[in-house]
């Protein structure tokens, strides 16, 4: 699906929503790749920005929420390490989550693996 404004999504849909894995690249090259639900960001993903910092972990209803690892662009991960639990976009406490994390991986390579399918002839 492209959008009026150039961003697009690659990936499952039912009942007309984005739901399932998927891959949705925005018009300033940001993107998310991982699952979705009722339209939105949630379960497992990965989220990267425009100036690629990156968050991997757990979204819930189109935000950052759960568990997860904030890295920035210059490949840090803040100090204190920003990994931990997240609720509505905001870092909440500090937890290691390696098991989460690795997930959020598997899912966002797993989606952009599907979304490649369907975009090479």
């Amino acid at each position: 699906m492209v959008f009026a404004d150039g961003s697009r999504y690659v990936g499952q849909f039912e009942k007309g929503l984005f739901s399932g894995l998927g891959v949705m690249i925005f018009n300033d090259n940001s993107r998310y790749d991982g699952e979705f639900k009722n339209g939105k960001y949630d379960g497992l993903g990965v989220f990267v920005r425009s100036d690629d910092m990156m968050y991997e972990g757990e979204f819930k209803d189109g935000k950052i929420s759960g568990r997860g690892l904030i890295t920035f662009p210059d490949g840090n991960h803040g100090l204190p390490r920003n990994e931990g639990r997240f609720e509505n976009d905001r870092f909440i406490e500090r937890l290691r989550c390696p098991d989460v994390i690795q997930r959020a991986k598997k899912a966002a390579v797993h989606a952009n693996s599907q979304a490649q399918e369907v975009l090479t002839p």
